[in-house]
């Protein structure tokens, strides 16, 4: 008998599969239940779409080129249709048949039209020569709806026929890096961290940029705020940070992207993930930047890795931090492509996975660097958090949902509920079933903070051609109905998505 260890209940190789055939038209879905009707607009999703190029294969599930997801729902019915992003990575490789572009932690392969001088001159001009490949997340700049990834190349899109309208490059104007995540505020303005040299040190910077109903919103960027940096040399992976009514909230853990291993991969066309370090002797920073004054404040914490915040909010003189942490940063590891395929040999991989949503209350009279000890929310892993965002981000707040992130419980991958204050959890969870981040929905003129829906992409284990979108009641956090449809080729997960309500331009 093997030794193997095995998860039976989740199978990490449903992010191998690969979009073989785009669905530009959108196809009806067949209802089961009911779709209220109430719910009248898109959810747009980003992810990896494809593992291979050619006879190459992608290393890292971060790596597959971004595919698009449209789920168009409207007087009870939903349509669905997905498409590439055409970014130059994407075109660049297709040309070659062959992966020529280097990705988080895939090398190319060699270049041989490409020069030592090219190389070096990537060094200085990292923005046309890195990849442009935004898997990770869609987020609306106004009128105007972008895909995202940490490198600061954007891409317009259009939001009913997903086409790739604009590409652009943030490189040297505004940052050389940003998070995945930014901040939309009540009023459209969009908040971001990224970083940048200024006066030739590292520093990390806080960007704004106004709301414009219609135009560019990048043109008129304005840096709010700067940081200076834990390690002026290595600073600190962020995936995605915190904001509140009066600090701007940034995590920096002893992750970190060392600069001379960076412009080496650059050198090499070696993946960003070789020049990444976990330090496990340093402890997490946790830094409230005052969004009326810049003050810089800094707190200690225990050594946690992580990549989402939940929320953050101010209450009775404090800053309440929540993040979904891990003790390590070994759950990166999980996620490539060899460790996916061996199919939970190694003994310590579920161990990797296991998170916990935690608590940190920040007393903002203290001084700098006090010690900051979390409490945990529940005793349940958590990943891919959302809340009531237009309600609840940067306030006071009850509920946020989640998948289930044990791949050892018979719920794992499940999406769950968590009220903050009780500690009461729900539960939605199918056999074989393998359910997207749950993006929460408002009722029109709803007042409390859960009267609304849940809306999942929900793939299937046995079902490698078929989607569904699963539609929850918030409060209950039971099934009310879901449109299922059958896909001409394999139906990849998605990462992240944003749901475009009540605009007459963004349903069919």
């Amino acid at each position: 008998m093997s030794n193997e260890i095995k998860c039976p209940y989740f199978d990490m190789r449903i992010w191998l599969r690969s979009c073989e055939k785009e669905i530009c038209k959108p196809m009806e879905g067949r209802i089961t239940g009911d779709i209220p009707t109430w719910i009248y607009g898109s959810l747009i999703r980003n992810g990896p779409g494809l593992m291979k190029i050619g006879d190459d294969e992608y290393k890292h599930i971060f790596d597959g080129s971004a595919l698009l997801h449209r789920f168009a729902v409207y007087n009870g019915t939903v349509t669905y249709q997905c498409k590439f992003l055409c970014s130059r990575t994407l075109e660049k490789n297709r040309a070659a048949n062959r992966i020529v572009v280097p990705e988080f932690a895939t090398k190319s392969v060699p270049d041989p039209c490409r020069t030592i001088f090219d190389r070096f001159a990537s060094i200085f001009n990292p923005g046309e020569h890195m990849t442009d490949n935004a898997v990770i997340s869609v987020y609306p700049f106004g009128d105007e709806v972008y895909a995202l990834t940490e490198v600061p190349i954007m891409f317009r899109i259009d939001p009913v026929t997903l086409d790739t309208l604009e590409r652009k490059n943030l490189m040297g104007s505004v940052v050389m890096s940003h998070t995945a995540h930014p901040h939309v505020m009540p009023n459209g303005d969009v908040y971001n961290i990224g970083a940048h040299s200024v006066k030739g040190r590292l520093k990390l910077l806080i960007v704004r940029f106004p709301y414009k109903e219609k135009g560019d919103m990048f043109k008129s960027a304005e840096v709010v705020a700067t940081v200076t940096p834990r390690w002026f040399f290595h600073p600190t992976y962020m995936h995605s940070f915190g904001i509140s009514e009066n600090y701007f909230i940034l995590i920096e853990q002893p992750m970190s992207l060392s600069i001379s291993k960076y412009i080496m991969c650059q050198m090499k066309d070696e993946g960003a993930a070789s020049a990444l370090n976990w330090y496990p002797e340093y402890e997490t920073h946790i830094v409230l930047v005052n969004r009326n004054n810049g003050r810089v404040k800094r707190y200690r914490t225990e050594t946690v890795f992580f990549l989402h915040t939940i929320n953050c909010f101010e209450e009775n003189g404090n800053v309440v931090v929540d993040l979904c942490t891990y003790n390590n940063a070994k759950i990166l590891d999980v996620m490539y492509v060899d460790a996916i395929k061996k199919n939970y040999s190694d003994i310590d991989y579920m161990k990797w996975c296991s998170t916990r949503p935690k608590r940190y209350v920040i007393p903002t009279e203290e001084p700098d660097m006090t010690l900051l000890t979390p409490m945990l929310i529940v005793d349940v892993p958590c990943e891919m958090p959302r809340i009531n965002y237009e309600m609840c981000n940067g306030r006071p707040y009850r509920y946020f949902y989640g998948l289930r992130a044990d791949v050892d419980n018979i719920n794992s991958g499940g999406l769950l509920k968590v009220d903050t204050i009780t500690g009461d959890i729900k539960t939605w969870r199918a056999p074989n079933s393998y359910p997207s981040e749950p993006v929460f929905v408002a009722r029109p003129g709803a007042i409390e903070e859960d009267d609304g829906v849940i809306l999942s992409a929900v793939l299937w284990g046995d079902k490698e051609n078929t989607v569904d979108l699963l539609v929850l009641d918030a409060r209950t956090f039971t099934e009310i109905g879901r449109a299922t449809f059958e896909t001409p080729s394999p139906a990849p997960k998605c990462f992240h998505g944003w749901f475009l309500s009540n605009n007459p331009t963004f349903t069919k």
